[in-house]
């Protein structure tokens, strides 16, 4: 496995997700506090639906 999606608390108490490579760096994170639980999940399976799609654009020019 060389990646992990961890969920968390952040300080108010908001549910959060981040993507970890095995090196314990962050891949990516979720860019909003979820309410539940079941929504951060949401966000993460969101992720790993839509990935394989996404383009790549270069904005550095």
């Amino acid at each position: 496995m060389t990646a992990r999606f961890e969920i968390y608390k952040d300080k108010i108490g908001a549910f959060r997700w981040r993507l970890t490579h095995r090196n314990g760096h962050i891949i990516a994170a979720s860019g909003e506090g979820y309410t539940t639980k079941v929504n951060a999940i949401g966000g993460i399976n969101s992720v790993k639906e839509n990935v394989p799609e996404a383009a790549v654009e270069d904005r550095s020019i």
